[in-house]
């Protein structure tokens, strides 16, 4: 099951656990029970510490369950843990058998003060971007808690379970049996849901914390560029975001990044996260910015109530995917509307699905699917597709794509639980057309994160911040950079560069301005 590489590397990481892990697998007769096996078989022989046994009482197979002795602690992964959730499989081992979680002092100390039962269940694709994020904080909750136990289940080998559920997307969290999220969630977030006065806690220290010379605002390329340019001039630095790497978290492949040659969005936000953290950089998560204004410092405000004050700050607030802004996009999000084909599409296996946009994200995500669904339909406002004509290529010669142009989507149709169709526009005849599909993936582009910051410096009218050649915004003091402004282009390697361009344009301001110069001597 593992080759000889990994087990190596796995063996010197599990040097470090000191309490007894005990494997628990429940099978069945599938290939999918015997790779279970074969796995944990593989594992056992990688730590002394590790234990291995059988329980054909559980009711879901093939389970692998990560059991501590010690402190009574339960992992569980419904399915067969590789592919994007094999990290997870690995920091649970790690995590019961006595490795430090990275919570924080305070994050531990709220977990460890839960008292009720709470049986998580998360639905998840093995190909899911998101969902290790939300398995892996769910899990070193029940790592830290007794009272907690956590299920990882693939939902594509589970379809049963997703069916009577109606779940169609991932991640998708289940508490004692009722739907707690569905979505991108963080270990501070699930928190906050469970303690109800873990917010005002949090807001209470941020108002606390002294000034900054520079506040970033955003945790993507852009923003971590930012702050590690910063950092190395000797200032005061911190970063908030709602969370760290920002969209490229949700990325699959990354081809065009100078110098390496191959990798994937949650990895190259791991080693952003990483490389800032080997500077004296406070990091921010969890928190949204709502109000930027200048009295003296710049002052962010944020949706928890606490404000930040720093000398200068950079805006790298990034984009998100653009909406259709039709009927029953919203009421049907999340049930059938989609907008990650990696993470979402396995839950439409062999059904028809459509896809808006015809760019290269849409042609992309139509050739993914392809492989996973019955039939895809590309609907694509414009008169011709925008995307590389070597994708064009590749769709065209697929048979179950097809690609309608001048479609105008006007509405979402749904039964109530989840989508049944959608309907179109001719732009051309004006006809009007339905189709029956049980997805939607929309692939239409993006939209700057910049609502918050109207009235306070010049936007254009498509949302971007207007910087100058130095990244510098009409208010000053204020820097930006990345997707969120209107640099033309909109890659990872361009945000980076543009974030080291505002951060040294932030340094000029400061050493340039009295109020700014005690730090910058």
């Amino acid at each position: 099951m593992l080759d000889n590489n990994i087990k190596t590397q796995l063996q010197s990481h599990f040097s470090s656990i000191v309490d007894p892990v005990e494997l628990v697998i429940a099978l069945d007769d599938s290939d999918k029970s015997q790779e279970v096996k074969a796995l944990a078989h593989d594992l056992l022989g990688l730590s002394e510490h590790f234990l291995i046994s059988e329980d054909d009482s559980i009711a879901r197979k093939p389970m692998l369950s990560i059991r501590s002795p010690k402190r009574g602690t339960e992992i569980n992964f419904a399915g067969v843990p590789m592919g994007h959730e094999f990290t997870s499989l690995i920091l649970a081992l790690l995590h019961t058998g006595g490795v430090a979680t990275k919570a924080s002092e305070l994050e531990v100390e709220q977990i460890k003060g839960l008292q009720s039962t709470l049986n998580f269940e998360v639905y998840i694709s093995l190909s899911c971007q998101t969902c290790p994020g939300v398995v892996q904080a769910l899990n070193t909750i029940a790592a830290l808690n007794s009272n907690v136990t956590v299920t990882m289940i693939d939902g594509a080998l589970f379809q049963g379970e997703v069916s009577e559920r109606n779940i169609l997307a991932v991640p998708s969290v289940y508490l004692n049996g009722e739907l707690f999220s569905q979505g991108a969630l963080t270990l501070s977030d699930i928190i906050n849901k469970l303690d109800d006065g873990a917010a005002e806690k949090t807001a209470e220290l941020l108002s606390q914390k002294d000034e900054f010379d520079v506040l970033v605002v955003g945790g993507g390329p852009a923003g971590a560029s930012a702050a590690i340019y910063a950092a190395r001039k000797g200032l005061k630095t911190g970063i908030v975001a709602e969370r760290f790497g920002g969209q490229v978290a949700d990325t699959v492949g990354i081809e065009n990044f100078i110098s390496v040659q191959k990798t994937e969005g949650p990895k190259l936000v791991a080693q952003l996260e990483e490389h800032v953290k080997d500077y004296d950089v406070d990091i921010i998560t969890q928190q949204k910015a709502v109000t930027l204004g200048k009295s003296g410092n710049v002052e962010v405000a944020l949706e928890s109530g606490a404000t930040l004050s720093s000398k200068s700050v950079i805006l790298a607030t990034g984009a998100r995917w653009r909406e259709m802004n039709v009927p029953g996009e919203q009421e049907y999000r999340g049930k059938g509307v989609a907008y990650c084909p990696h993470c979402d599409g396995p839950l439409f296996k062999g059904k028809k699905v459509a896809v808006i946009g015809g760019g290269n994200s849409g042609i992309e995500a139509a050739i993914d699917l392809a492989n996973i669904v019955e039939h895809v339909t590309v609907l694509e406002f414009a008169d011709t597709l925008r995307a590389d004509e070597v994708l064009i290529k590749k769709a065209n010669s697929l048979g179950n794509i097809e690609i309608i142009k001048n479609a105008q989507t006007t509405e979402v149709i749904g039964d109530g639980t989840r989508v049944t169709g959608l309907n179109y526009t001719d732009r051309v005849s004006g006809d009007e057309h339905s189709i029956s599909l049980a997805g939607i993936f929309v692939q239409i582009g993006l939209i700057p994160n910049t609502e918050f910051l109207k009235g306070s410096i010049e936007l254009t009218p498509f949302g971007e911040i207007v910087i100058d050649d130095k990244g510098a915004t009409s208010m000053p003091g204020v820097y930006a950079a990345g997707d969120a402004t209107t640099t033309p282009f909109k890659q990872i390697i361009i945000a980076m560069g543009s974030g080291a361009t505002a951060s040294l344009g932030a340094f000029d301001y400061l050493i340039r301005h009295a109020d700014g110069t005690q730090q910058v001597a």
